[in-house]
């Protein structure tokens, strides 16, 4: 058996459902400032805030444990674990934050990583308060290494095989084929609803308004959800197309996000029109249409 194989049962553990929706509601309600939500998800980095966050706090306290195993000088280790601390109401956060708008199996696993790295908190604030007292606090801070380790394997389960976090349309680009693909016979589009098509065998999102069409790729970053399933709102330069899953806002100029939960842009395509046939190619990242 897999070592990991324990976790993925965690993804199916449906007891773990009701306290879920009670702590996604609780998540939810706090969350009711978009721009704070935002922020925690981390769309002004265009990166997920809590694994940037994560990397320093966890390796604060790893870094500290290492010193204590090796018998250094406490007053290192102590500053390491401070620091862990400072940074963790920020990473618990973004945490929380990103666990409120992903899937049930993710969230699953989700909360046993908290539950993990509370407990990993836990020693490690006992090891300061303990050495507050005159005392060494070594053991609490080895426990507080050996349950972060298991907090980490469960984030990295969460990230790596559940792609919490990961951009789900970055291979859009890959697998699209190469110059102009046709979509639809432009007068068969609905005008103002968007509609799935696809170039070659990748779904896109089309808008027609009047003559104007856009394309995007028809998978939001965040989760994969159809935006051709989502209402458009706004209008002229700030259009923008809603996901059905999770809320995530992206503008139709250009793809790129206006809210979260996803922090990456939507591939977006070329359009033109060519003896009343729709044609679209794929625009690379940096702006100018592929070969």
């Amino acid at each position: 058996m897999q070592p990991f194989a324990q976790i993925e049962r965690l993804e199916r553990a449906e007891v773990l459902d009701r306290p879920a929706a009670v702590i996604r509601s609780t998540v939810q309600r706090l969350l009711s400032d978009r721009r704070v939500k935002d922020a925690l998800h981390g769309v002004w980095l265009g990166h997920p805030l809590h694994a940037a966050l994560v990397h320093v706090t966890l390796g604060s306290f790893l870094s500290a444990s290492m010193i204590d195993m090796v018998g250094g000088k406490q007053r290192y280790s102590s500053g390491l674990i401070a620091t862990g601390l400072v940074l963790t109401p920020p990473t618990v956060a973004a945490g929380w934050t990103d666990w409120s708008a992903s899937h049930p199996d993710q969230q699953r696993v989700g909360l046993v990583h908290a539950a993990t790295n509370g407990l990993a908190i836990t020693c490690y604030v006992g090891a300061l308060r303990r050495r507050a007292r005159g005392r060494r606090g070594r053991l609490l801070s080895l426990a507080g290494a050996a349950v972060s380790g298991m907090g980490a394997a469960l984030g990295g389960h969460l990230a790596y095989h559940l792609s919490l976090g990961a951009n789900h349309a970055d291979r859009v680009r890959d697998l699209v084929p190469p110059g102009w693909q046709p979509l639809a016979a432009l007068a068969d589009l609905p005008d103002g609803t968007p509609v799935r098509r696809a170039a070659g065998e990748v779904p896109v999102f089309v808008l027609r308004r009047g003559q104007e069409v856009t394309v995007l790729a028809d998978r939001c970053p965040h989760l994969a959800g159809p935006l051709s399933g989502g209402e458009v709102v706004g209008a002229d330069g700030d259009a923008r197309v809603v996901c059905p899953w999770h809320g995530s806002e992206f503008r139709l100029d250009d793809g790129c996000v206006v809210h979260g939960p996803a922090i990456a842009a939507v591939p977006r395509f070329e359009a033109r029109v060519v003896n009343g046939t729709l044609e679209a190619r794929i625009v690379a990242s940096a702006g100018a249409p592929t070969a």
